[in-house]
């Protein structure tokens, strides 16, 4: 006689939460929060992406320090490749000029078409500059110092976090930031374009600050700026048009809305506006650098998209059908059997 039993549920296949692991993290946290702030004081904050990728890796192994080793180099192995990518971009935007003289002056024309009515014929970064620039640093200083410094971080910290929770949107994050940062470079290639301090620079507008990290020295903190000065310096001037500032801003942004509550969506799209703002004023972009980097990330969420139906319905094409159940009971005869009299 058999006995019926209930199936067994599967075994766990990651470890069991210990008893403090809610104190392990916050040890852990904590940890890796003195350290942040200790780098950032002391070699600056992580605007490189091999830099920023590490203390991004560091508070994921902090976060889940109970997981093993083994998990936290998959974490590593996923992202190696995106890091490389980022750093070959940084660097062959250097090149895109190639030598010679980028676009300005009809960025300059475009600013003063849309917003000369209301800025006295001047572009927008000139006017802003007019009316809020000082010597003395002001609380706005600050907030575009910081904001402008999410953009080394954030897409790399959603990135992250993504990853952590699910990989499948992890990976369609990704494939639309790769998309993003491609067509961006290589607009950069065929149209090299510089910024308002540039111009100024050159005689092509009035004086124009470049203060995008002036904020920080409210604090004293003189070397929070330190690598993206650095960076500043060495990278090449003509990388304006588009500006994938403000694209990387609205593409996070709308990659997480229809998953936000409602309510919430003021605040995140506040972001983007923020970044434009910050960009304009501190003379790093044109308006129309914004526009046409908010027109890029339409563009890649419309193209991303598409090709991703097309992949899916390519493979759905491709699948072998499915073989027609087996029949349980032979067919039926076409004619009856002979009736035979029983004598």
């Amino acid at each position: 006689m058999s006995v019926a039993t209930d199936p067994q549920p599967p075994a766990r296949t990651e470890p069991p939460a210990s008893p403090d692991g809610g104190r392990r993290r916050v040890v852990a946290m904590t940890v890796w929060g003195v350290a942040f702030v200790a780098g950032w004081l002391g070699i600056g904050l992580p605007t490189d992406p091999a830099y920023a990728f590490l203390w991004i890796w560091a508070a994921t192994i902090a976060w889940h320090s109970n997981r093993p080793w083994r998990s936290h180099l998959r974490f590593a192995r996923d992202w190696v490749p995106v890091v490389l990518l980022l750093a070959v971009y940084n660097l062959s935007r250097g090149f895109a000029d190639n030598g010679a003289t980028p676009h300005a002056y009809e960025l300059i024309v475009a600013d003063r078409v849309m917003f000369g009515w209301a800025t006295g014929g001047e572009v927008p970064t000139v006017w802003l500059q007019e009316h809020l620039y000082r010597p003395e640093v002001h609380w706005w200083d600050v907030a575009v110092s910081w904001v402008y410094f999410s953009h080394f971080v954030v897409a790399l910290a959603a990135a992250a976090v993504l990853w952590l929770r699910d990989r499948g949107r992890w990976a369609a994050f990704m494939r639309r930031w790769g998309f993003l940062c491609a067509t961006g470079l290589v607009t950069y290639f065929l149209y090299p374009a510089a910024p308002p301090w540039w111009a100024a620079q050159n005689g092509l507008l009035e004086e124009v600050a470049r203060i995008s990290t002036r904020g920080w020295k409210a604090f004293g903190m003189h070397g929070a700026g330190n690598l993206l000065n650095a960076g500043q310096i060495a990278s090449n001037p003509v990388a304006a048009m588009p500006s994938l500032h403000t694209a990387f801003a609205l593409f996070v942004v709308l990659f997480f809305l229809r998953q936000t509550r409602r309510r919430w969506w003021p605040l995140l799209l506040a972001y983007p506006l923020a970044m434009t703002f910050t960009l304009v004023y501190s003379g790093e972009h044109y308006v129309i650098d914004v526009l046409v980097g908010w027109a890029y990330v339409g563009m890649t969420f419309l193209a991303v998209g598409l090709a991703e139906r097309w992949w899916a319905a390519r493979r759905a094409r491709r699948a072998p059908a499915e073989p027609d159940p087996a029949p349980t009971d032979p067919p039926a005869s076409a004619e009856p059997p002979p009736v035979t009299a029983a004598r």
